[in-house]
This record gives structure tokens, C-alpha cells and sequence, in this order.
């Protein structure tokens, strides 16, 4: 009789480990496929968005190189950062700047190039300018400025210029260029041609002065930027000070400073001392931000 009901509880007792074998692997899979799914997404995501993006910047980086980085950073140094301090908000941190720093550096990127573009930008009115007042087309005025001018400005003329061989529109060509190109003193170049299609008229002087405009123009902001550039200062330093004052009296008082990220209502103070320094930034920001 004993060895029945031992016989029985060792059946049971097997079979309910294999009940919970099968549905751990049942669970597994379907997560397994949601995970190769969301996957599957994210690198798609990824590198349409990436291809896009270095293709605008005229940088012929694999997009597919791009993604394997950016998986094998978001996988690896979160890992190392937990082995080395034990600290699950830094972990988590380091896991935050590692996701968002991607289409940081590119807004970064973009907008240094854009900034070369619109310095260079008169310049290459007052070429194109002169070159047709010299009586070239304007074709061969915007391929001496694409062999004289130095990047982004030639390289964007250059892909207007191999569309144009190729039987783009020119409007076409234009309206694409202004789309990678999205300033406003590069619309105005846009405006002007396309005018000058329409109706025609003295294409040489309308870029010489909308080159004296632009020079003008940057002149003007060049003050502004002197003007507020102090201002701008004081809201840096405003705003580090705290964070500075923080990690002073974190080395000072560890024990009193670590009721900050150790309890519910420290992090309740955190949180609101980052919005209200957020806001202030954004604030002085505004005011020191004036657009020409």
C-alpha cells in the first residue's frame, strides 16, 4: 500500500513538474517571438531613420553597423555598470543617456552642419553673382561654386546639379534641396529662382543683394548674440550652481545628502527641483533667444 502511494505521489509530482515545464516553455516562446518582433521593429526603425538621416548629412555610414553599436552598447554597459557600482539608478541612468544619445548627437550634427551652410551661404550668392555677370549660365555659376566652395554648401549644389543631368524638374530639385536645407535664408534663394523662372528678370543682381542681405543680416545677429551673451552665461551658471552645491555638500554630509535617492519624498524633492531648474533654463533661454 505504501509503495502505491508512493508510486502515485512520484507520478504526481513528475507530471506537475512537467505541467509547469511546458508552461514555462509555452511562455518563453510566445515571449521569445514578442521579443523577436519588437526587435525586428526597433532595427527597422533604426536604420530607416539612420540611412535618412546620414544620407541628409551626405555620410556614407551602414546603417546596419549603426544598429549592432548601438544594441551591443544598450546590452554591454548597462551590464558593466551594474558589475562595477551595484547601483541601480546609475545603471538605469547610463541605460537612459545610452538610448537618447543617438538623436542627440545627430540634432547636434545636423544643426553645426546647417549653420556651416548658412555661413557660407553669401558667399556663394556673391560667387554665382559674379560668375554670371560675367556672362556664364546659371549651371556653370553653381559648378565653379561647387569646385570652389567647401562643404555643405557644394555638396548640396552638387546633388541639385546631378539632378538637373539627370531630367529632374528644377523646381523639383529646389523644393528637395529646401527640404534638406530647411533655413530660412536658403528659402529665400529658393523664392528668388523660382520667381526668376517665372517672370525672369536680372538674376545676377537679385543674388548680389540678397547676399548683402544675408551679410547684413548675420552682422545683425552676430551683435544680438554679443548683446545677450552674458545673459546666456548667467543662465548656465544659474543653473549648475544647485547641482554644484549638491555634490559639494554630497562630499561634505554623504549621510544627510543621501536622503535625497534613498527615500520617497527625497525623490519627490528631486524630481521637483529638475523640473523647476528645467524650466528656468528654458525660461532665460526664451529671453536670451531673439530671432532676427
Amino acid at each position: 500500500m505504501n509503495f502505491l502511494l508512493n508510486l502515485s505521489a512520484t507520478a504526481s509530482f513528475y507530471l506537475s513538474l512537467a505541467c509547469v515545464f511546458l508552461t514555462v516553455s509555452l511562455l518563453w516562446f510566445v515571449l521569445a517571438k514578442k521579443i523577436q518582433v519588437a526587435m525586428e521593429d526597433y532595427k527597422k526603425t533604426f536604420t530607416t531613420t539612420a540611412s535618412a538621416n546620414m544620407s541628409d548629412m551626405f555620410m556614407s555610414i551602414d546603417a546596419g553597423q549603426l544598429f549592432m553599436i548601438n544594441l551591443i552598447a544598450i546590452v554591454a554597459l548597462p551590464i558593466v555598470t551594474w558589475f562595477i557600482t551595484g547601483d541601480l539608478a546609475t545603471t538605469i541612468t547610463v541605460l537612459a543617456v545610452i538610448v537618447l544619445l543617438p538623436p542627440f548627437v545627430y540634432r547636434t550634427m545636423r544643426k553645426k552642419r546647417l549653420k556651416r551652410f548658412e555661413e557660407q551661404l553669401p558667399d556663394g550668392l556673391a560667387m554665382i553673382s559674379g560668375a554670371m555677370r560675367a556672362g556664364a549660365s546659371l549651371s556653370i555659376a553653381l559648378e565653379s561654386l561647387v569646385k570652389e566652395q567647401p562643404a555643405p554648401l557644394s555638396q548640396e549644389f552638387e546633388l541639385f546639379l546631378k539632378e538637373q543631368r539627370l531630367g529632374v524638374d528644377f523646381e523639383l530639385s529646389l523644393k528637395s534641396m529646401a527640404e534638406r536645407v530647411p533655413l530660412q535664408d536658403f528659402n529665400m534663394l529658393v523664392t528668388a529662382l523660382l520667381i526668376n523662372k517665372e517672370v525672369g528678370g536680372n538674376l545676377a543682381e537679385t543674388m548680389e543683394t540678397l547676399a548683402d542681405t544675408l551679410r547684413k543680416k548675420a552682422m545683425m545677429e552676430g551683435k544680438i548674440d554679443g548683446l545677450t551673451a552674458q545673459g546666456r552665461l548667467q543662465g548656465i551658471v544659474m543653473s549648475a550652481l544647485p547641482i554644484f552645491i549638491g555634490v559639494v555638500l554630497n562630499f561634505i554630509e554623504p549621510e544627510a545628502m543621501s536622503k535625497l535617492w534613498t527615500t520617497t519624498l527625497g525623490w519627490i524633492v528631486l524630481t521637483l527641483i529638475i523640473i523647476m531648474e528645467g524650466l528656468a533654463y528654458l525660461m532665460i533661454s526664451k529671453i536670451t533667444n531673439i530671432d532676427v
